[in-house]
């Protein structure tokens, strides 16, 4: 008789102080995570899945194993889901980069963890789990190569919950080649930078028959070569696909030129900062400031949706620089931003550099509230008015006024994934603004 195995990733909750559990009314990213630990699944297992951000988990349903996907930010709220199957005497297993980072606080919600890539440890995981001989700690090399790996099994993904322009999570390699003082990246599972054979990669993206595809790569140009064959090996396919890579790139005339050709449709990048000396002190000097405006005006020429990450709370920065950032926004009619708050993830040189200053607060909440909760003493003001500062920016960022101003009429691809991501992020805004969080009815 099969045995039954449950695989959730979990949602979020709104806010530190709003214990809603976020809903999306409709999304169209299609996750990866869940078909892909179902290719890795055995045979002799039986597999359903749950993608709590679009439907809801039964918790009467009586697998015989849960096994739970986990990013920081989703972490109290997977810990949980752990503890009400674990109430049903249903054992529960955890991985993902939140275990990494983690593993001894996760470890305490659960019945065993996985600690590093799954493919080494999956399958003893759940032979040992059928057995009812959980090890409480299952720890994986790191795979020296990535070629080989299972086709993902979308039959276990409810699909129809994506809606009629569902995307396609895919990943074309692992790591993150770069060194910015603040950033885990590249420390997740041992550092390191693999890429994915080619081959492999586009029979991936036949095989989900989708014509949209996002590449969840933390870096996707980090091996220029390889991403210029990827990108060409595309071109065929008549796909548009997302990814994000380094602005410095966005300067390569024949990089672009060939991305364009290949169905780019979105790209993000992590600019973090229009202050040269702030780029400076992050260990980001690759960024240049006085090559933003060419950068973001060859984008629109070419028809390229984009968004920018900042992260504000670095010394060299003044109370003017939240106001300056909006301008540029402006300006430059950028389609969306994202406004983070300076946060020391465990392991980083950063964290280490900030626990020896004691400028550390609010350590158990870091990483779960990312541009909710600061967990520094700053320089130039305080944590609660940099949580201000970071709500006003959203506010402001994502008033009608701004996105009318902003945007182009919806009329081309690029242009309509701008105005979704722009609608989607405001209604998120006002949600997690909201004084009431019974008011809140999903995004």
């Amino acid at each position: 008789m099969q045995k039954r195995i449950l695989i959730i990733q979990p949602s979020r909750y709104l806010s530190k102080t709003k214990r809603t559990v976020v809903k999306h009314r409709s999304r169209s990213l299609v996750p990866l995570v869940l078909p892909y630990l179902a290719a890795l699944t055995p045979q002799e297992w039986n597999v359903t899945s749950v993608d709590e951000g679009v439907e809801d988990i039964d918790f009467d349903s009586r697998p015989d194993l849960v096994a739970i996907s986990l990013w920081t930010i989703h972490s109290y709220r997977g810990y949980d889901v752990a503890r009400e199957f674990q109430r049903r005497g249903i054992p529960v297993i955890m991985g993902g980069p939140h275990v990494w980072f983690y593993p001894e606080e996760a470890a305490e919600h659960c019945d065993a963890i996985g600690i590093g890539e799954a493919e080494p440890i999956w399958a003893e995981m759940l032979e040992d789990a059928a057995n009812g001989k959980l090890k409480k700690i299952y720890r994986a090399p790191q795979m020296p190569s990535l070629a080989g790996l299972p086709l993902p099994r979308y039959e276990v993904v409810n699909l129809k919950k994506y809606g009629p322009f569902k995307t396609f999570s895919m990943m074309s390699s692992r790591g993150c080649p770069m060194q910015c003082e603040f950033c885990s990246e590249r420390l997740y599972l041992g550092g390191g930078f693999r890429v994915r054979p080619i081959p492999e990669v586009i029979e991936e993206i036949r095989h989900c028959g989708s014509k949209n595809i996002f590449f969840g790569d933390s870096d996707f140009g980090g091996k220029r070569a390889h991403t210029m064959a990827l990108m060409e090996a595309m071109i065929p396919l008549k796909v548009r696909w997302s990814a994000l890579w380094t602005a410095f790139l966005c300067d390569d005339e024949e990089f672009m030129a060939l991305a364009a050709r290949s169905g780019l449709l979105h790209l993000n990048m992590g600019i973090e900062s229009i202050n040269p000396e702030t780029l400076k002190e992050m260990n980001k000097r690759f960024n240049k400031v006085n090559r933003y405006s060419q950068i973001l005006s060859n984008l629109r020429r070419q028809g390229i949706s984009y968004s920018l990450n900042f992260i504000f709370g670095w010394d060299n920065e003044t109370p003017e620089i939240f106001q300056s950032t909006l301008e540029f926004l402006e300006r430059e009619k950028v389609p969306v931003a994202f406004f983070n708050i300076l946060t020391p993830h465990k392991g980083t040189m950063f964290y280490e550099r900030m626990m020896q200053e004691g400028r550390m607060i609010r350590l158990e909440d870091i990483g779960r509230w990312p541009g909710d909760v600061c967990h520094l003493k700053l320089k130039y003001c305080s944590p609660e008015e940099m949580e201000r500062r970071i709500q006003e920016m959203y506010q402001k960022f994502y008033s009608w006024k701004s996105i009318l101003r902003r945007l182009p009429l919806p009329i081309t691809p690029a242009n309509i994934a701008s105005w979704v991501m722009n609608v989607s992020q405001r209604r998120l805004t006002n949600a997690a603004t909201a004084a009431d969080s019974t008011s809140f009815d999903g995004i």
